[in-house]
């Protein structure tokens, strides 16, 4: 079957500012629509989540900086994004998780005909959360899924995955490969495949896999979801939030007070 020609998705929201990253104006069913359109038309492009994290990387790597602002979406993933974008007039932003986008486009497109590519995470990590996905929402399609070794994929390796992304041809290429890895891939390799849409959801694998524990709903809306994640992965994330947070905090108040302005490039 030859590929079928992009078609045009719904333009995307504004972007507001985050420390020189332009995160779209979104909620979670805006978001759910605008890439269940892009997967149907096979639209091209990626899909970005923005936390501290992301932003943190940003704000040190230009090229980070970049993939971020070349997405198709890029979405408020944590709450100090959604409280920036109240901050500057974005009343309407609610968050946008990886998790929760996941399911929910999973939701939308079962029995739509509209398939799934998971790509990412530990070995047995992406078959046992297509499986989970396959009985919670019966008709979805799954075409394929992959756990790549943790290291860059030479040529071979990638002409393989190329040619399987050619034939199974997903609607929705979901990549667990953490940040900023996973950015970098769909910038590089996402418009050269036969793919609907590239979104990139990190620790999604994981969490909807239930390999690890996920925060509870209070602890995510609280904006304190960083003190679980500490609690039960300490020796990972202790450097990251130590380098992180408190950096943050600085630069965003000092954006929002106008001391510093960022560019958005």
């Amino acid at each position: 079957m030859p590929p079928v020609p992009p078609g045009n998705p719904p333009p995307a929201p504004p972007r507001f500012n985050v420390l020189g990253v332009g995160v779209n104006a979104l909620t979670l069913p805006r978001a759910t629509h605008l890439v269940v359109e892009a997967g149907r038309s096979r639209a091209g492009g990626y899909v970005c989540f923005c936390d501290v994290n992301s932003a943190s990387c940003a704000r040190r790597d230009a090229l980070h900086r970049g993939y971020l602002n070349r997405s198709r979406l890029t979405t408020p993933d944590g709450m100090p994004i959604v409280w920036l974008a109240h901050r500057q007039g974005f009343r309407d932003v609610s968050r946008v998780y990886g998790p929760d986008l996941l399911l929910a486009v999973c939701e939308a497109t079962a029995g739509t005909g509209l398939s799934h590519y998971f790509l990412g995470a530990a070995p047995g990590t992406a078959a046992e959360l297509a499986g989970r996905l396959k009985s919670r929402f019966p008709g979805l399609s799954v075409a394929g899924v992959h756990a790549p070794p943790y290291r860059a994929l030479n040529d071979t390796e990638l002409d393989d995955l190329s040619r399987e992304m050619t034939q199974k041809r997903p609607a929705f290429l979901w990549i667990g490969l953490s940040t900023p890895k996973q950015e970098r891939f769909m910038a590089e390799h996402s418009s050269r495949w036969d793919v609907g849409l590239s979104l990139g959801v990190g620790a999604a694998f994981d969490f909807l896999s239930g390999r690890v524990s996920q925060a509870p709903r209070w602890i995510q809306r609280s904006g304190t979801e960083w003190v679980w994640r500490l609690f039960h992965e300490p020796r990972r994330l202790a450097p990251r939030y130590l380098r992180n947070n408190p950096a943050f905090v600085i630069r965003a108040a000092a954006q929002l007070c106008g001391l510093i302005k960022y560019p958005v490039d």
